[in-house]
């Protein structure tokens, strides 16, 4: 019977800690784009084809491209 009361308020604790990190978790926004990762791994060099919400935006296109023809080279 003394096992319950100190099992009680210690699942109360830890249902708390657990709501409190999934709310942060929410609204820091970690759960936004799920598939970017995936699509960006998977077509790297095809930025037409990402989604346009998981495509990195970048910086100077021409730098980029610049780069890829001396590496060819």
């Amino acid at each position: 019977m003394d096992i319950i009361l100190m099992l009680i308020p210690a699942v109360l604790l830890i249902s708390a800690v657990t709501i409190v990190v999934f709310h942060w978790s929410v609204k820091s926004d970690q759960y936004e784009d799920m598939d970017g990762e995936a699509h960006r791994i998977l077509m790297d060099d095809d930025d037409e084809m990402i989604p346009g919400n998981a495509r990195k935006k970048r910086k100077d296109n021409a730098e980029v491209s610049g780069n890829q023809e001396n590496h060819d080279k």
